[in-house]
């Protein structure tokens, strides 16, 4: 007994013949055939299929690599007749148009240039396959570029080039680097010697006058003193104090030079000479700049 009815799945089509005709499109559901005139001939895959093809071609600069081109196609739902009939193996017919466009474009582009312009390929072999297949009956959803492999000796010389070109920049960066700390450095010891000197500077002026009030207060008590003796007496304070300080550090890298206390005598006449030596610049400096506030009053 011939059942006259048969099911079609969803997201396919039937197609129904009559004496091997073809007559209608039977829609997913329950339909009925005509017993012993009409049959169903096939079903038609209305989904999205992914088709993945390997192209091995060279770039302009003689390379050879592998393109993996994944095609993302379906059958348009007005034109199932032609996507039934017209083509025996739409896969095959799609992957010839891949070969044919990859190895059509690719060979025009630089290795390096193949990875960046990867979306501008795959919108070519889509365009390319639209216009083709479209008259066959099937869309093309998405043509993608999912993987470019060169051969193993290239990558190892990329990723060689790669690596000296970033430790070039490593280096160049650290040599700026050091150009900096040592500039930084010298800025620091520089306005470290300004401080120093200027330390230097008021401690010394600071022991003059530290001298000099302790020469009027000593001569305002004991007047019979003169500032020799006072000057004297205060050095060879300084000179104890120095040896005392000398004795209470129990490692010391000071080497002591024999020598007498005696010879503070000289020390004080030189600080004598200079202290009087400065007083009569200072004198001199007062008077040439008092005639020129008379004229200028």
């Amino acid at each position: 007994m011939i059942i006259p009815f048969f099911t079609v799945k969803q997201q396919t089509a039937g197609v129904v013949t009559r004496f091997g005709k073809f007559t209608r499109i039977a829609d997913p559901g329950l339909n009925f055939l005509i017993p012993f005139l009409e049959r169903v001939a096939g079903y038609v895959n209305l989904r999205v299929r992914q088709l993945d093809v390997e192209v091995e071609t060279k770039t302009a600069d003689n390379v050879f690599v592998k393109v993996l081109v994944s095609v993302q196609f379906y059958v348009l739902p007005e034109k199932i007749y032609e996507a039934f009939y017209r083509l025996e193996s739409p896969e095959r017919q799609i992957k010839s148009f891949v070969f044919d466009v990859v190895r059509a474009r690719v060979p025009r582009i630089r290795l390096d240039d193949v990875f960046e312009k990867k979306d501008e390929i795959a919108d070519v072999v889509k365009n390319e396959l639209q216009q083709v297949m479209d008259d066959f009956g099937y869309g093309i959803l998405k043509a993608l570029v999912t993987d470019i492999d060169p051969d193993a000796k290239v990558k190892a010389a990329m990723n060689e080039i790669n690596a000296a070109t970033r430790l070039r920049v490593a280096a160049t960066e650290k040599g700026e680097a050091d150009k900096i700390l040592s500039v930084k450095a010298a800025e620091a010891e520089a306005e470290s010697k300004a401080l120093s000197g200027k330390g230097i500077a008021d401690q010394r002026r600071a022991i003059v006058e530290g001298l000099r009030e302790s020469v009027d207060e000593f001569q305002k008590t004991i007047r019979s003193a003169s500032a020799a003796d006072v000057m004297n007496m205060v050095l060879m304070t300084q000179y104890f104090d120095t040896l005392k300080d000398l004795g209470n550090q129990s490692r010391t890298n000071t080497i002591m030079i024999p020598h007498s206390p005696g010879h503070m005598n000289d020390l004080a006449g030189q600080i004598r000479d200079a202290m009087i030596a400065g007083e009569q610049v200072g004198a001199q400096l007062n008077d040439v700049e008092s005639p020129s506030a008379e004229k200028s009053s």
